[in-house]
């Protein structure tokens, strides 16, 4: 009886892993390039035609390989990196399978050269897999490294070269291929050039922020700030963007763990997380962060192409990185589209450290210890001036005081509520159906900011009680408009029906544009703005605060 079960024979398993590994040329030159990082390359330069379906040529300065290593690379699962399961863990290279070369060389017409002390070279050549010209080697001059060069991507697999997008099409998932590695190591230098026009061309740097201002232009780099934050094992470093930039089309999601690229959309919905109450739903903020965390930690051998990992305690993972993101927007930079403040504004000694909220403006005291602020200035009865140890802090005062008391009410919310004051002649006020119904759906979260409501006749509610927030507080325009907005469904993209609900009121409550202070309640507000957890932002992702550097100012005068 003939047996129906057979071993493949080496070329058909080849091409069946290099269905894995190589997906289009995007794959060939994100392979190489990782290739050639793991090989200690400080310059790195890839060459392409057609997008890379007629040549894909990488070239690199690394350590290269000797004749026997070079031989021996085209073998599957011949590699220099591990020896044994063991290695698996915490695995620090790129790659680590040794699946790459020889599937790439097994749907291909591909030449290697390597030299690892630039004197003694060897070329390795193959078509499809199968060594040309018999199985020796050549010996070649050439610098110290290695160049490997592909041509006629899947010359003999027709059908899967049918599947080619055009050239545009490939060459653009080329350059995203090598921008994302380009963003793991700025200390190496990258140049890509598609039918010899250059695309990229980024040199070595120590600083990641040039390396995306290289990548992506100025526009983008200054509206990112900087992630820094360690939690137990796991730090998470980067750059996210200001709230007030983030759009619904167009971001940049990257994520990269012990150096890697990966694809995880929980990471980075993580880090959207800690946009909560300063983005607009919808908008979606640049995201690129670095996750560094101890081997065993993270098992990165889970996908063909080493593009998602699995963390041993993924909630914990997503905590830290939500947090990191929180804590970058709570800095004062994170709204100075201006310029970046250098060290604190102000001290927050003797702000709000007694843990029960005080009133934004009471008449008969004051928060203590504000005498310390340099003279505040308002103009247009609407922008708050003062002086930092930097430059000029320009504060919206309405937009200042909405977050305030955005993050009073869901203290408020959660807790015991907010004190309010018994009105003497309570207010009798006639609603729509639809605000009736939004009066009911609330009516608990209402008496937690303050106002105390029930039903009266026909489509009237009497309101008993008020919430005081500031001197110049129109409770009955606060209630009404609360109310149409809750009807309307303002804010009714946020998913949190409390973040909803405390969004509207501080809106409606806040003090407005126009409206004059007293100097004590400048000191009052500044003071309070930045005890605040995300005092940057409002609730609608706009900046609370503009910084313009003192430096800007001498250069406008001349003086610098």
């Amino acid at each position: 009886m003939t047996a129906t079960v057979a071993v493949l024979a080496p070329q058909v398993a080849d091409q069946i892993a290099a269905g894995e590994v190589v997906e289009r040329p995007a794959s060939v030159v994100k392979e190489l390039v990782e290739n050639a990082l793991d090989a200690g390359a400080r310059a790195i330069r890839v060459e392409i035609e057609d997008g890379g379906k007629a040549l894909i040529r990488v070239s690199d300065d690394g350590s290269g390989m000797t004749r026997p290593d070079a031989e021996l690379a085209l073998s599957r699962h011949a590699t220099s990196k591990i020896r044994d399961a063991a290695d698996l863990i915490g695995v620090g290279t790129f790659g680590f399978r040794g699946e790459a070369l020889p599937a790439i060389a097994s749907v291909s017409r591909f030449e290697l050269e390597t030299s690892p002390d630039g004197h003694t070279g060897t070329r390795v050549r193959s078509a499809g897999g199968k060594r040309g010209g018999g199985d020796e080697a050549e010996d070649v001059v050439r610098q110290r490294g290695t160049t490997v060069t592909v041509r006629g991507l899947f010359f003999n697999t027709p059908a899967r070269r049918k599947f080619l997008r055009a050239q545009a099409t490939e060459t653009r998932a080329v350059v995203e291929a090598l921008t994302v590695l380009a963003l793991t190591r700025p200390d190496v230098g990258f140049t890509l050039t598609s039918d010899d026009r250059s695309l990229i061309d980024v040199r070595p740097t120590a600083r990641p922020i040039e390396r995306v201002q290289a990548l992506w232009g100025r526009e983008l780099a200054d509206t990112l700030v900087p992630v820094m934050h360690r939690e137990g094992p796991l730090e998470v470093r980067g750059f996210v963007q200001r709230p007030a930039q983030a759009k619904p089309a167009g971001r940049k999601g990257y994520v990269f763990v012990r150096g890697r690229p990966i694809r995880d959309p929980f990471i980075l919905r993580a880090a959207e997380a800690g946009y909560r109450s300063t983005i607009a739903p919808g908008d979606r903020p640049s995201l690129i962060l670095f996750l560094e965390l101890p081997g065993d930690a993270v098992d990165v051998n889970v996908h063909p192409s080493k593009l998602e990992v699995r963390f041993r305690d993924k909630f914990f993972v997503e905590k830290v990185v939500e947090e990191a993101a929180k804590r970058a927007l709570a800095a004062l930079a994170a709204a100075a589209p201006l310029g970046e403040p250098a060290g604190a504004w102000f001290p927050a000694s003797g702000v709000g450290s007694s843990g029960s909220p005080l009133e934004m403006f009471p008449s008969e005291s004051r928060t203590p210890d504000t005498g310390h602020l340099t003279p505040l200035l308002q103009i247009f009865d609407t922008y708050i001036l003062c002086q930092t140890d930097t430059g000029v802090a320009i504060i919206d005062q309405h937009s200042a005081h909405e977050r305030v008391l955005y993050e009073r009410a869901m203290r408020q919310l959660t807790g015991d509520g907010a004190p309010a004051q018994r009105l003497l002649l309570p207010l009798t006020l006639e609603l729509t159906p639809p605000e009736l119904d939004a009066v009911d759906a609330n009516r608990e979260l209402l008496r937690r900011v303050g106002y105390e409501v029930e039903p009266f006749s026909g489509r009237a509610v009497v309101v008993h009680t008020a919430p005081n927030p500031h001197s110049r507080f129109d409770a009955e325009r606060c209630f009404g408009e609360l109310v149409s907005d809750l009807a309307g469904g303002r804010f009714g993209g946020w998913a949190n029906r409390l973040e909803r609900f405390a969004a509207t009121y501080a809106c409606r409550a806040a003090i407005k544009a126009g409206q004059r202070l007293e100097p004590d309640e400048l000191r009052e507000l500044v003071m309070r703005l930045f005890a605040a957890t995300l005092p940057a932002h409002d609730v609608h992702g706009r900046p609370t605060i503009v910084h313009l550097p003192k430096d800007e100012l001498e250069r406008r005068f001349g003086r610098a």
